[in-house]
């Protein structure tokens, strides 16, 4: 396989969470997946999560946002939680910079993140799995979800995969549901904006039949900022990187799209009480 595409593939694809059935995948089982022995595939793992420590070392060396990160609401010993999709499930996500900033800034406050977000997760797969995400007692909840529900299949004017008004039900039900098992404090992340000519210049979409929309995203964009919850609205920061944002997909973003996200949600969260 290309290494450019088994990389990406193993950035974003993470089969130890959604095949825990099997008993639990160990790394030689997981790096069997993708065609590798552990070794290999524990490289690429290591490269990406120094890409991320090297990106949280960077912003902190800024001592203002430095100082931001020593204000997150997050006591010694809560555990966050994250929902979501590939741009959370990402190894280069906002999460996972998150993590690396508390790990550095905060490193004896026990403060546990866990990502459960899922590649290609819907609104209606993620309530399915609100139990999972109860179980794992958050104190926590960073929801970033909707961007799969708007893909469309059979051109741009195709059917949209989740309807509006259904994302709205299942976004609020796994919100309400989760917080009354846990009475987690929940956090809403808005989906990052999509970069329509790339998705349309995009081969395998192409050959797919399937594209995305960023205008589709605007119905998720209203019932969010409908709700009492806080509301990381990032797009204006991702936005700012230009062309730098995206993946050549123009739905994924890049590193550089991530840390944009990555430091609206830090500013989000520093300033809630």
């Amino acid at each position: 396989m290309n290494t450019a595409i088994l990389e990406k593939l193993i950035r974003f694809q993470h089969p130890e969470k959604v095949l825990g059935y099997l008993g639990g995948l160990d790394d030689t089982r997981v790096a069997a997946l993708f065609g590798l022995d552990e070794d290999a595939y524990l490289r690429i793992r290591r490269d990406h999560e120094d890409q991320v420590r090297r990106t949280a070392e960077e912003l902190l060396d800024d001592p203002a946002f430095a100082a931001k990160v020593d204000r997150l609401p997050f006591e010694p010993g809560r555990r966050v939680v994250a929902v979501g999709e590939s741009t959370t499930d990402d190894l280069l996500s906002w999460f996972e910079i998150l993590r690396h900033l508390l790990a550095l800034r905060r490193p004896g406050d026990g403060i546990v993140l866990v990502n459960t977000a899922v590649s290609g997760q819907t609104s209606t797969q993620a309530l399915a799995g609100s139990p999972a995400v109860a179980f794992q007692r958050p104190d926590w909840v960073l929801c970033m979800l909707g961007a799969n529900d708007v893909r469309r299949f059979g051109g741009p004017e195709g059917p949209i995969l989740v309807s509006p008004a259904e994302t709205g039900r299942n976004l609020g039900a796994l919100r309400d549901i989760v917080t009354a098992r846990t009475g987690a404090r929940w956090v809403w992340v808005a989906p990052s904006p999509i970069d329509d000519a790339r998705v349309a210049a995009y081969q395998p979409f192409l050959q797919g039949g399937f594209s995305w929309s960023d205008r589709d995203l605007d119905p998720v964009g209203a019932f969010l900022a409908a709700q009492p919850e806080p509301v990381v609205g990032g797009g204006s920061a991702v936005a700012k990187e230009g062309a730098h944002a995206h993946l050549d997909d123009g739905v994924h973003l890049s590193l550089a799209g991530q840390r944009a996200l990555a430091v609206a949600v830090v500013e989000t969260l520093a300033d809630l009480t």
